[in-house]
């Protein structure tokens, strides 16, 4: 069918299209499931548990055993994916993942959870996700580039078995299905202690799923076509910067895979809000809260730039191929949100009531 698609249509306009399916899928079920990696970690870091972890398991999960799973059949060869093929970072991963971290607790959300909170109407959401879109281009090719390449020279890894954490460690297909499969089984657990309910677990999975999608469509497709194909799935930052640079500085789009992603997304996760009646106008309350976000989406596009992609890019597609930066994007993410959580939000609202008790017990000295 693929073939007949490309022979009809032209290899560009079938990527493209495959990408807006992909990203329709995933914003549809993203906007359903409540997925957001921010969410989860505040949960875990106050141990409180719930929805939010268990969605973000259950979707992850899905990623990694589906993944593996047709690896594992031999209907998908991952090999020659960025993730794994070429040089990666190690010291961009580790500060990377930490910035992103950091920058997705003040934002309020990923770059994905803010693409799609942008479609139901949130424009806190919209004006962050410009904002980490063009610091990541910035980051990529801009001003912020020689500081984006100096701080990943600092300790590169060679493409090839020494990025593949699982051969790192002498394993292989079965231990990544295995270690996949555990996953699994957590999510499943926090589906039965927190009595989450069949259609959001339906939904976080099929989330999941969609990121599997994309590597079997790439990867069909390059099979497909007599001109080589990038072999890829689901990332935010550097689609959101290359689509920022085309609309603004390009008269005539160039059709691919990640042009559509992030429009498919977008009009996924509408969709849903429409179908759920959750559309809804939502802007800043204050100056001071407008700050925060800012701050946030800066550190995110830069972060993500750095580490080689964002809490969908690197924490579930790449680490759904096993790459070694990409889990390590991925435990900074969560590092640095905990830090930031714990900083920002639960220590500093904790000092709040004891100064403002303080400056009226001032003003009644006074």
């Amino acid at each position: 069918m693929l073939n007949e698609a490309v022979d009809l249509l032209g290899e560009e306009l079938v990527s493209l299209l495959g990408g807006l399916l992909v990203g329709g899928l995933f914003g549809f079920f993203a906007q359903r499931s409540r997925f957001c990696l921010r969410a989860a970690t505040i949960e875990f870091s106050r141990g409180q548990g719930g929805a939010r972890l268990t969605v973000w398991l259950l979707t992850f999960a899905s990623a990694l055993l589906g993944t593996q799973a047709f690896v594992a059949a031999g209907l998908l060869d991952v090999s020659e994916a960025r993730q794994l093929a070429q040089q990666g970072s190690i010291s961009g991963a580790m500060i990377g993942g930490l910035m992103f971290g950091c920058g997705m607790i003040l934002a309020r959300g990923c770059a994905s959870r803010l693409l799609v909170l942008s479609a139901n109407g949130n424009l806190r959401a919209l004006l962050s996700g410009l904002v980490f879109a063009v610091t990541a281009q910035s980051a990529y090719r801009g001003l912020l580039a020689p500081a984006r390449e100096w701080l990943t020279s600092l300790w590169l890894v060679d493409g090839g078995p020494s990025r593949d954490i699982m051969s790192v460690i002498g394993g292989g297909t079965p231990e990544k299905l295995g270690f996949s499969l555990l996953w699994l089984l957590a999510g499943l657990a926090g589906v039965a202690r927190f009595r989450i309910g069949l259609r959001v677990t339906l939904a976080a999975v099929a989330t999941g799923v969609a990121v599997v999608a994309g590597w079997l469509f790439t990867y069909q497709l390059g099979q497909a076509s007599f001109a080589p194909v990038t072999l890829k799935s689901l990332t935010f930052s550097g689609p959101s910067a290359e689509l920022l640079m085309q609309v603004l500085a390009s008269p005539h789009l160039r059709p691919d895979f990640d042009l559509g992603v992030i429009p498919g997304v977008f009009l996924g996760s509408f969709a849903a809000a429409a179908l759920a009646h959750e559309l809804n106008l939502e802007g800043f309350f204050d100056g001071r809260g407008m700050r925060r976000y800012l701050v946030g989406a800066v550190l995110m596009g830069f972060g993500a730039m750095l580490a080689g992609g964002c809490a969908v890019g690197a924490g579930v597609t790449g680490a759904s191929v096993f790459a070694l930066t990409a889990w390590l994007v991925l435990g900074g993410m969560w590092i640095g949100a905990v830090m930031t959580d714990l900083v920002v939000d639960r220590w500093t609202m904790s000092r709040k009531p004891a100064q403002q008790a303080g400056d009226l017990a001032g003003r009644a000295a006074s």
